[in-house]
């Protein structure tokens, strides 16, 4: 008993030191006087599926963030509304070294899981594999009521949209290459993140900066 004890130990402070790995990410204040006027930006929207292996500069990084689903105001609203305002949309972003949880009121990622997963997010779609950060849309039916319940899928797609199309017209904005997905391996996500049984991977963009 005391020598499985002692492995016990042993075992918890090896798994400590793992997940200590991956530190959070302190994000730079968002620049929000950034980029182009929002018509030349949706007439400059594309999809592009080719991407830079250069990994985005921290204000890059910021500043998509924010675009996606920061905090515009004091009350803690945020940069995409949210059927009453139930803020039930998370972003998380998705590196070579691992997965991190956008966390939009410290404006901050926090390390979720180490290890690439956008093979994952890539699904049968290689070219995923090559953009240096994918941000994955999850949606939280329970915060928006009964998850079964069809109109609770349906407001909670709606919101997902929306932030999507932020980190489009912010990307189109700023020269920055992307494209809406659908498609991906929700099941090994959900395990990778720890996602609940009502948080649905619903949606991913890819970004990078455009390919030379």
């Amino acid at each position: 008993m005391k020598r499985l004890f002692v492995v016990l130990i042993v075992c918890m402070a090896g798994f400590g030191m793992y997940a200590q790995d991956l530190q959070e990410i302190k994000l730079n204040a968002p620049n929000k006087t950034r980029g182009s006027a929002t018509m030349k930006a949706l007439a400059d929207r594309k999809s592009v599926r080719e991407f830079d292996s250069k990994a985005l500069s921290l204000q890059d990084l910021s500043d998509l963030l924010w675009a996606a689903n920061g905090v515009n105001r004091e009350d803690g609203r945020r940069t995409a509304p949210t059927a009453s305002n139930k803020q039930e949309i998370d972003v998380y972003a998705i590196f070579a070294e691992g997965a991190y949880f956008y966390d939009a009121q410290a404006h901050s990622l926090k390390p979720v899981a180490k290890g690439d997963l956008r093979g994952a997010v890539a699904g049968q779609q290689d070219f995923v594999k090559s953009a240096p950060v994918s941000l994955l849309i999850v949606i939280n039916l329970e915060k928006l009521g009964d998850p079964a319940a069809e109109q609770t899928k349906l407001m909670g797609s709606v919101d997902a949209g929306i932030v999507c199309q932020n980190i489009n017209i912010f990307c189109s904005a700023v020269g920055l290459s992307t494209v809406p997905r659908a498609s991906m391996d929700k099941a090994e996500l959900s395990k990778a993140l720890k996602l609940s049984a009502t948080q649905l991977p619903l949606m991913n963009n890819p970004v990078g900066y455009p390919k030379p």
